[in-house]
């Protein structure tokens, strides 16, 4: 009889946790109808995402920066929400964060450590289009 309980508990807590990966709240990959294009290519990584519709969400990648800075170009449109771009590198030192509302280039600061840098793209109630490419400098 435990091993029938056993196998009704764990049915349950699948199902629970895919009811809240279902609710927008993590992971790495905005739902297909905002039409993500993410390349993550050594010392490049562009993102860009559309019609994005009141999203709550925390996505995160890892690029591999071959140097020791990086150039952040925005040119995002955000109607609703906050959208912020953090970028720490191969040792876990934050080196940029900013809003994505705005346009144009900046570089990150301080300098870091080449290897894999972290991207992190935190939205929180954001409508509008996100784009955004971080590039070796």
């Amino acid at each position: 009889m435990a091993s029938k309980r056993t196998k009704v508990l764990a049915t349950l807590i699948v199902m629970v946790v895919a009811a809240i990966s279902g609710c927008g709240g993590g992971g790495n990959a905005l739902a297909p109808q905002f039409q993500p294009q993410v390349a993550n290519v050594p010392d490049n990584s562009p993102f860009q995402t559309t019609g994005v519709t009141n999203v709550t969400q925390t996505l995160q990648y890892t690029w591999s920066n071959s140097g020791l800075l990086a150039s952040i170009n925005h040119s995002s449109a955000v109607t609703a929400g906050t959208a912020t771009l953090t970028i720490k590198d191969a040792t876990n030192t934050q080196v940029y964060s900013g809003a994505l509302a705005s346009s144009g280039t900046v570089m990150t600061n301080p300098s870091g450590a080449a290897g894999n840098w972290t991207i992190i793209v935190t939205l929180t109630n954001v409508s509008g289009t996100l784009n955004f490419r971080v590039q070796k400098a």
